[in-house]
Parts: structure tokens; C-alpha cells; sequence
């Protein structure tokens, strides 16, 4: 086998693989062994048939397409085994040329990683954001852990307000007919939180238990319903029970009882270290995400199709996992949309492309600035981690795959590669 590769337009490799007359008759030996029990001639029984004879029966090219599967995929990776410059980062675009008994030319057009002209990434002034604790954060959160630790109890002496609970059965009918979904018993409903369609909520304000009574809504023009978009409706409803959120007291034996702290003063105390740290976090990734994008808009390079597309595969897959977790499929997904999957991938693309250039710009600069992971490094790391989890160092590392020991030294590396832009420029 002889090869040859040249740089090709638009962050892609030329390369050009001939291979002998005995490579292509050995990949062609393979075909046939492979691909022999299909056929079937009188005379022989099936998968014992001769290559000569299926040759002439159907042709002496009947194994060259199956010989081309077989014989790309070795050649081109001892290509790229012997050339590891051809930093490939997609699949190649196969031709097929002088194909004959005489040998075969295959040239293949490869996605590379670009080249990347960096921009400027020392010396440059950036403001780092700034996230203060203040006294109405923390009774937010006292709010949220009283409304965690809240329950529901009956009201019977007084009729329906806004914000209450309520326990109701409802029948919806358009033009005296019923439809689908608009009936239920004992429904629970929380009046204010727009959960129906506007106006329905608002008319069992001022209902007392036991009562029933026919209200009238309309349903929006964009309700996901076709049937019943723009339509008056007609629903009667029964009220069964209604009930109030009591919000325990904040007191310390509450407190102590609720979160392990030792008194409300010592929670308060606990909540505003733990914001102040989240805000810290969320100013760092904040400036680091300012100066990624700042150097990014002034580099320059050349992004292959396929990385952009192979960052939409990976979007588009995120997307069908956090459906799945709220028991929905992507296909039902794109259907409520209305959107087709080229129409949804194509509303990825932007952003996608802005990602690919921002990770070619970091690998750029972690290349030049030979940014890496020591081993000590990599050992103070595991060291944390064992701390942390209170475990021994050993039993960490006797867990440790491949891949996350490759998570692990990425991860050390992009914090020393933000560290060192926060050191090479002015942080205000």
C-alpha cells in the first residue's frame, strides 16, 4: 500500500491510498469469504459455490463493493496510525478510483482539527462580577424551609381566597358536549397558580364547601388542543374541601430539627457562608466565561462541518436525556413543537459552533503555553477526593478507571489554564 496526503480546503486532509493488485485481490479473497453465502448456483450447496464461478455468474466485479469495506477501513487506519499528524475529527468522504483487477485508488477527503490564529489573551483589562449576600436573601431561604416543612390543613368556617388549596370535582363541556380531559373528581388545585386556563381559578374565589355552580372560560387560541383552541367552555364544579399552607414557627429547636444546626442565629450564620461561596463560584465562572469569550472573538479558524455537527449529536442527545427523566421521548417532543429533527438540529447550530471555536481556542492556548497535569498534581488530586469521601487514597485509585483518571487531568488543566489567563491579565 501507498499513500500519499496534502492539506484540502476548509480544515480538511486529502488522502489518496493505492493499494497493489495482490492487497486488492487479498481484500476481495476476503469478500468472497464473507459474502459466499448468499449465493446460490444449481450444482453446488450454499456458501460452498467457487469464487470463479460466482465471478462468472454475475460478474468479476460482484465482491467489490464488500472488498472496498474491508480493505478501507485497515489501509485508511494504517494511515493514520503511521501519520499522527491527521488529527481527525469527523468521517471521511470516500471516492473511489482506478478500480480494476490491475489494484485500487481510494482518496479520501478527512476532517481535521484547524488551525487555530489565536488572538490576543495577555494584558487584557476584564471586571470581575460581583454577588453580595444580603439580609433578604437569607429570609428567602428561611421562607423555603419553612414551605419545605410546611403542611396542609382543613379550613371549614370561611369561603375560598386566593392562595388556597382547594379539593374540587369539575366537568367541562363545549356546546353541551364533553370532552376529552375535562373531567376529574378530588382534584387539587392551587387557586393563583394559573395551573388551568385563565379565568377558571379565579371563579372559585368566594365558593364555600359543598357548593356547585356552572363557570364559564374560554380556551386560549394557541391551547395545545386543536379542538378546543379559541372555544367557550362551560365547566361545573363541585368544592369538597379547602385547605391552607401552616408554615411551622422559626425557633431554634425547629431550626435544630429541620437542618442540624445549632440555633436560628448559627443557621443564618451557616446560609450566608454557604451564598457567599455559591456567589464566589458563580463570579469566577462569570469572568472565566467573559475572558473565553473575549479571546475567542478576536482568533480566527476554520471550523470543519463535522466538528459542528458532532457537538449537535452530543446537544441533541443532552436534550433526549432530560426528556427521558421527565417521561418523554425526543420524537414526542418534536412533534408537540411542530419541528422536524433537521429543523430542531438546525436551531443548535450557532451555538454549537460558537462552543467548537471556544474549544479549539483553549486547546490552543493550553498547546502553546504547555499547560499539563503532573503526576503529582494528579496525586494531590486523588488525595483531595479521598478526603473528601473519606476514604483511603488506595481504595480510590483502585477505583479509578481510565476514564476518569482522563477526567481528572482535564479537569486540573483547564483550572491551571484560568488561573494562568487570571495571572497574564488585569482582573478589576
Amino acid at each position: 500500500m501507498k499513500y500519499t496526503f496534502e492539506k484540502a480546503e476548509k480544515s480538511t486532509v486529502k488522502v489518496t491510498i493505492k493499494l497493489t493488485a495482490e492487497e486488492w485481490a487479498e481484500a476481495i479473497d476476503l469478500a468472497y469469504e464473507k459474502t459466499k453465502g448468499r449465493f446460490s448456483i444449481p450444482g453446488f450447496r450454499k456458501g460452498k459455490v467457487p469464487k470463479k464461478v460466482i465471478e462468472s455468474a454475475y460478474g468479476v466485479g460482484v465482491f467489490y463493493e464488500e472488498a472496498i469495506n474491508q480493505a478501507f477501513p485497515k489501509y485508511y487506519g494504517e494511515v493514520l496510525d503511521k501519520e499522527p499528524s491527521i488529527q481527525v475529527v469527523g468521517k471521511p468522504d470516500v471516492d473511489i478510483k482506478d478500480l480494476s483487477e490491475k489494484g485500487l485508488t481510494l482518496i479520501a477527503i478527512v476532517p481535521v482539527k484547524p488551525e487555530v490564529k489565536i488572538g490576543a489573551y495577555k494584558g487584557i483589562n476584564f471586571k470581575k462580577p460581583e454577588y453580595n449576600v444580603t439580609d433578604a436573601d437569607i429570609e428567602e431561604e428561611l421562607k423555603r424551609l419553612q414551605d419545605r416543612n410546611s403542611r396542609m390543613v382543613n379550613v371549614e368556617d370561611r369561603a375560598v381566597v386566593d392562595g388556597d388549596m382547594v379539593v374540587i370535582d369539575y366537568s367541562g363541556s363545549v356546546d353541551g358536549v364533553k370532552f376529552d380531559g375535562g373531567t376529574a373528581e378530588k382534584q387539587n388545585l392551587t387557586i393563583g397558580s394559573k395551573t388551568f386556563i385563565p379565568g377558571f381559578e379565579e371563579q372559585i374565589i368566594g365558593m364555600n364547601i359543598g357548593d356547585a355552580k356552572d363557570i364559564t372560560v374560554k380556551f386560549p387560541d394557541d391551547y395545545h388542543a386543536e379542538n378546543l383552541k379559541g372555544k367557550d367552555a362551560v365547566f361545573a364544579i363541585k368544592l369538597h374541601e379547602i385547605k391552607v399552607k401552616e408554615l411551622p414557627e422559626l425557633t431554634d429547636d425547629f431550626i435544630k430539627e429541620a437542618t442540624g444546626a445549632e440555633s436560628l442565629e448559627a443557621y443564618k450564620a451557616e446560609t450566608k457562608a454557604r451564598f457567599e461561596k455559591q456567589n464566589a463560584d458563580r463570579a469566577e465562572r462569570e469572568l472565566e466565561d467573559v475572558i473565553v469569550k473575549k479571546i475567542t472573538e478576536t482568533s480566527e479558524v476554520e471550523i470543519p462541518d463535522a466538528m459542528v455537527e458532532n457537538q449537535i449529536d452530543h446537544m441533541v442527545q443532552e436534550m433526549s436525556f432530560r426528556l427521558s427523566y421527565q417521561g418523554l421521548k425526543l420524537e414526542d417532543y418534536l412533534k408537540h413543537m411542530g419541528k422536524t429533527m433537521d429543523e430542531f438540529r438546525a436551531g443548535y447550530f450557532d451555538q454549537a459552533k460558537d462552543i467548537v471555536k471556544s474549544q479549539l481556542v483553549i486547546d490552543k492556548i493550553i498547546t502553546d503555553e504547555k499547560i499539563e497535569a503532573t503526576e503529582a498534581d494528579v496525586e494531590a488530586r486523588v488525595e483531595e477526593m479521598a478526603k473528601s469521601q473519606d476514604k483511603p487514597v488506595p481504595d480510590i485509585k483502585k477505583n479509578m478507571g481510565a476514564r476518569q483518571l482522563d477526567y481528572v487531568k482535564n479537569d486540573i488543566v483547564i483550572k491551571k489554564l484560568f488561573d494562568f489567563l487570571k495571572k497574564e491579565n488585569v482582573i478589576e
